[in-house]
């Protein structure tokens, strides 16, 4: 069973990444519309540039395929995410997707620094 942890551990942090790029694919008009009203420039470009992240990145780190540098795309995405659209901490639930954001970073962190684990594309032999 320990051998099986990493596995369910990456499934697990994946899925609400890929979640999050199922999601914008299927309200691309509205989560720019979010976006654009949160200030961002261009936000159809960089819409389109997270979702290829959230869409790659979680990919590899639920296949276990290159995981570290999957992490890595993850977490690209992740910080500014979270800078830009969870700080309002006079909200509630803004507070909560802040410190979830930020335990879902440490998640990442583990990956980068231990790999993606027994059964796992990286694991192949």
């Amino acid at each position: 069973m320990q051998g099986m942890i990493p596995l369910i551990a990456r499934a697990l942090l994946a899925l609400i990444f890929l979640m999050s790029f199922w999601s914008k694919l299927n309200n691309f008009d509205g989560t720019t519309m979010y976006m654009a009203n949160h200030g961002m420039p261009m936000p159809g470009l960089f819409l389109f540039g997270a979702m290829v992240l959230l869409l790659v990145g979680g990919l590899s780190v639920l296949l276990g395929y290159r995981a570290r540098n999957g992490a890595w795309l993850l977490i690209v995405f992740l910080i500014p995410a979270t800078l830009i659209f969870h700080t309002d901490f006079s909200a509630k639930i803004q507070t909560i997707m802040f410190m979830k954001n930020l335990a879902i970073l440490g998640g990442l962190l583990m990956i980068t620094a231990y790999g993606s684990g027994p059964f796992s594309l990286d694991d192949r032999k």
